[in-house]
């Protein structure tokens, strides 16, 4: 009979379903959150046009991770089950293995799924990573160009090598982790026991197990095999990188016999399978070992030591002459047209005669020293700031090409204060207004740029007031987001601050173009307010059906999500284009694999003055093409893709994966075709690859007799100083056409006591695209390498700057200028092939010490052989250095000699610019001025002396100096005691 008690249907803990619910709910709200996550994304994507490119990485992700967790999970799954099936049922078990039974048991069902699902889910996410491979392998196309190994086509070691052997090894690791899996089974339920030295094994196993290592050892053979051709890529602990005189000899047929034992050796784990004895097997294992050792290790080792080492010049020439023909191929270099240049060292009247061109457009204006200028006197509001680095361009101004130096005003809402609400950040203060440019080859009087396009309204040569469109919605320093736009309402978001003639009050607009997702329904508004956590995005009343939300706005970050098989450019730049403001961004296709070809990190390439070394490099390639151009409307952030190299085959790889979305050459206009320069990133990585492989004979690289390197930024004064920065600027090299260019100087690579910093190169690229449509000119991006010869000591950039420092005129000059509440800043130090020889030009600024203060320009130093001029202008400087007449006029030709002030401004930011002009020149203090006055007219006859040779008159000048310069320290110091 049964109890009352027993038949009762036992109780549920009352915070069951509670617990059941909050599980459910906390389900559904991760759900809706990955889902607005996506959604916001396709949103942004297809807003822009772009949909396509988002949905193509969601479906190959996706396939990829379907494919892996399938290739892991049901593989495992079966081994698993296959092992647990054919189980000696009556086996005796030890006690260990009975407890393991009984704990395992009653989970098995879960682990036998659990343990594959688990495993798929890993192996998934791996393998959706992999999506480029894949697509790359899938739709790959040829280089038309063969290795000199194994005459394949460059395209198998791009596309399909990392493929293979990407699939290989997921493979094995499939096949290795499914035989643990049966290995495991297997022992837990008795078909594999041990018993002292015997081992039993169930035939069912011995099949499943001996299958497994045959199909392991299988895919290590052909491991092996594909690992011949990674040979070709490989650079480690080797001379040069590539297949060398060992590999060749030992190494790639090493790895040929090893594959070959492989397969043979798994034959024999199949023979165990079907004939039961493993003694084959375990023999073959063994001597695949041995083989492995001796093969793989030793007798590369004797090649290397005993045949290589003792005559590694000769016997590497061969590889030495492919690692370098492959190298300049795959950066660009091969056509590198390179020229002797017997730099001339004396500095004759009218030298510079046959360099107008060069002398007109030396820019003396620093792009990285004139910020504070802009800043000061363009800034107007303190939410409105300059990048630390202005940009260099070339604008056509009265018919004459004229190099800029120009920057965005953008906004900067860290600097609103107590104005940074929610609501102003959001949908106030939305966006920067207008560009602001300077002449790279002028300066006031009073040492300031001058500009040809500036103010608020803007006003200028760039643009033309009727369609125009300054406003700068898309920037590098833009908010995070903000929301625009409206449906016909009060006008919310600042313009640009009042000026004179606005009555005090500030001009406000309303986002009239189409840059971002609408925010047209209650479900949008609340996707975004998730977004970006904030409640603004769907309570304020300033959001209505027609209203935008601007986000990711930064132009880089723009291109690369729309092509993120595209390498950036670190430096995109702003230009008017057409009427717009536009970014243009570089974009490159680059890879590892190309074979023979020297690989180096991306990130370290290009670190230099104005781009900081990463801690760790990074992106390490040895191919790069500039295969794309790319803009961002700064108004509406559109992003269009031009297809720039089209016989890069990544290029043509990739337009397969993602048809239409890059544009054809002829759909480029004229205006932007001018803008269009050769990128930075490019030429800094082309620099240091020809540092080394600008030589071509193997004799001569492998003994390192003429290596190069770039020399370090002269004027750093940090124990490890970067790297001195191309310069961009109009330049004539000889023989050629005047070209707006990109340039770098080599001097020699050495280091110790006997480093010298003398000029053994100048690179230079033609930055000029043309101004055809859709046609390139045949001259853009023509490198050009000035080689001077062994002999010479020309001075490189480091030495001309301890020239200047030292220079007993220079420094006593400095050493007034830095007297009282100034200091003296040193620009950019330009080389330029003039003259037949080479001149260094550095602007040098002052800056008041106070604390609105930005440097002015006041002196240019240039040096010329041996020769130094210190002049107030550069073309005083050029006449004074070439015998009273360089035969050439500078851009600064009109400004007047004479002080300049120091940049002083008062109290700025707040309101508008303060006006041009405001430097007096003077200190204040009568006697130290009168004591300036008399230094600089006793140098200036001094000069004169020296010119014509009268040593007398120079004594006589020297001794009123000396006068003159302890008079001004006099005065300094009592001054000084007076306060």
């Amino acid at each position: 009979m049964t109890s009352p008690a027993s038949s009762r249907t036992p109780r549920r803990s009352p915070r069951a379903p509670v617990l059941v619910t909050v599980a459910i709910l906390a389900a559904l709200v991760i759900a809706f959150f990955i889902f607005s996550s996506l959604l916001t994304d396709y949103l942004w994507y297809d807003q822009l046009g772009f949909a396509n490119v988002l949905t193509t990485q969601w479906i190959a992700g996706a396939v990829m991770f379907l494919v892996g967790f399938v290739a892991m999970a049901v593989p495992v799954w079966v081994s698993i089950d296959v092992a647990f099936r054919f189980r000696p049922v009556y086996a005796k078990l030890n006690s260990q293995l009975d407890r393991y039974q009984q704990v395992i048991e009653p989970l098995r069902r879960v682990v036998v799924l659990g343990v594959p699902i688990v495993l798929g889910l890993f192996a998934g996410i791996a393998t959706s990573t992999r999506w480029q491979v894949t697509l790359q392998w899938l739709n790959r196309t040829s280089f038309g160009e063969t290795d000199p190994q194994f005459g394949l086509d460059v395209g198998f070691y791009v596309f399909e090598l990392p493929f293979y052997q990407g699939a290989v090894g997921f493979a094995s690791a499939v096949v290795l982790i499914a035989g643990l899996a049966a290995l495991a089974t297997s022992y837990l339920y008795g078909a594999l026991r041990f018993s002292g030295r015997d081992v039993r094994i169930s035939r069912v196993a011995r099949i499943q197990l001996a299958v497994t290592a045959a199909l392991y050892l299988a895919l290590q053979g052909l491991s092996l095999w594909l690992d011949q051709y990674a040979t070709l890529t490989d650079g480690t602990n080797k001379l040069v990188t590539g297949a060398t005189y060992t590999d060749v000899a030992a190494g790639i047929p090493g790895k040929q016999i090893l594959a070959l034992a492989a397969a043979v050796v798994a034959i024999l784990f199949i023979v165990t399978a079907v004939v039961g004895k493993w003694r084959l097997s375990v023999i073959g294992t063994a001597a695949l070992i041995i083989i492995s050792i001796i093969v793989g290790g030793i007798y590369p080792w004797i090649v290397q030591r005993f045949q290589v080492e003792p005559s590694e010049r000769t016997v590497e020439s061969t590889y030495i002459e492919r690692n370098i023909d492959a190298t300049r191929e795959a950066y660009g270099v091969a056509d590198v047209e390179e020229q002797s240049y017997d730099a001339q060292s004396d500095a004759e009247a009218g030298a510079l005669a046959g360099d107008a061109v060069t002398t007109a457009n030396i820019r003396i204006i620093d792009p990285a020293l004139v910020t504070d200028a802009f800043a000061q006197l363009q800034q107007y509001r303190q939410y409105y700031s300059f990048p630390e680095q202005l940009s260099v361009d070339r604008y056509t101004i009265d018919g004459q090409q004229q190099d800029t130096v120009i920057a965005v005003r953008e906004l900067n809402t860290d600097q609103l204060g107590n104005s940074a609400t929610p609501y102003n950040t959001t949908f106030v203060y939305t966006h920067g207004y207008g560009v602001v440019a300077a002449y790279g080859n002028q300066r006031s009087a009073d040492g300031q740029p001058v500009f040809l396009e500036s103010g608020i309204p803007v006003t200028g040569a760039l643009g033309d007031s009727d369609t125009y469109e300054p406003r700068i919605y898309f920037g590098q320093e833009s908010p995070a987001y903000s929301i625009v736009g409206g449906d016909g309402g009060d006008d919310v978001e600042l313009d640009y601050p009042s000026g004179a003639n606005d009555n005090g009050t500030n001009q406000t607009t309303t986002f009239e173009g189409d840059g971002g997702p609408k925010l047209d329904s209650a479900f949008k508004k609340l996707i975004y307010a998730i977004k970006f956590q904030s409640e603004q995005v769907f309570l304020s009343d300033a959001v209505n059906d027609q209203s935008q939300i601007l986000y990711d706005r930064d132009p880089a970050e723009r291109v690369q999500k729309v092509a993120p098989y595209l390498t950036i450019d670190s430096a995109p730049y702003p230009a008017v284009v057409d009427g717009r403001v536009k970014w243009i961004v570089d974009a490159y296709t680059t890879t590892p694999e190309y074979p023979y070809s020297k690989p180096q990190a991306l990130s370290d390439a290009i670190a230099d003055t104005y781009t900081e070394r990463p801690v760790y490099a990074s992106n390490e390639i040895n191919y790069i093409r500039n295969s794309v151009k790319a803009t961002v409307d700064a108004y509406d952030g559109s992003v269009d893709l031009f297809a720039w190299d089209t016989e890069d085959p990544i290029l043509k790889t990739w337009q397969k994966i993602f048809p239409s979305t890059t544009k054809p050459l002829s759909d480029m206009s004229v205006d932007l075709m001018q803008h269009v320069r050769y990128p930075q990133d490019m030429f800094k990585v082309q620099r240091a690859i020809l540092g080394t492989y600008h030589v071509t004979d193997a004799d001569s690289f492998y003994s390192s007799d003429d290596a190069w390197v770039t020399p370090n930024e002269p004027t750093s004064n940090t124990a490890n100083p970067p790297l001195q920065p191309p310069y961009y600027l109009t330049l004539q090299l000889p023989d050629q056409d005047p070209a707006f260019s990109i340039y770098s100087t080599y001097i020699p690579q050495q280091s110790g006591e006997n480093a010298r910093n003398v000029l053994t190169g100048y690179l230079a690229a033609n930055a000029d695209a043309g101004t055809t449509p859709g046609e390139i000119s045949p001259d853009y991006g023509k490198l050009s390498l000035l080689t001077l010869p062994k002999t010479d000591t020309v001075p490189g950039p480091g030495q001309v700057q301890n020239n200047f420092n030292t220079d007993t005129a220079v420094a006593n000059q400095l050493a007034l200028l830095t007297r009282g509440d100034t200091s003296v800043v040193r620009g950019n130090l330009l080389t330029l092939p003039v003259g037949g020889g080479l001149l260094y030009v550095q602007p040098i600024y002052v800056k008041s010490n106070s604390e609105t203060s930005y440097p002015v320009l006041q002196k240019v130093l240039v040096s010329f052989g041996e020769k130094i001029a210190f002049e107030d202008t550069l073309n005083g400087a050029l006449d004074s250095l070439f015998g009273g007449n360089s035969g050439a006029q500078a851009g600064d030709e009109g400004v007047p000699e004479g002080d300049t002030g120091t940049g002083d401004t008062g109290d700025a930011g707040s309101g508008d610019a303060p006006d041009a002009g405001t430097g007096t020149g003077a200190t204040g203090n009568s006697q130290l001025d009168q004591a300036l006055a008399d230094a600089q007219s006793a140098l200036e006859d001094r000069s004169a002396a020296y010119q014509s040779n009268d040593l007398v008159a120079a004594a006589e000048a020297d001794e009123r100096l000396q006068t003159a310069l302890e008079a001004a320290v006099a005065a300094s110091e009592a001054a000084t005691a007076g306060q």
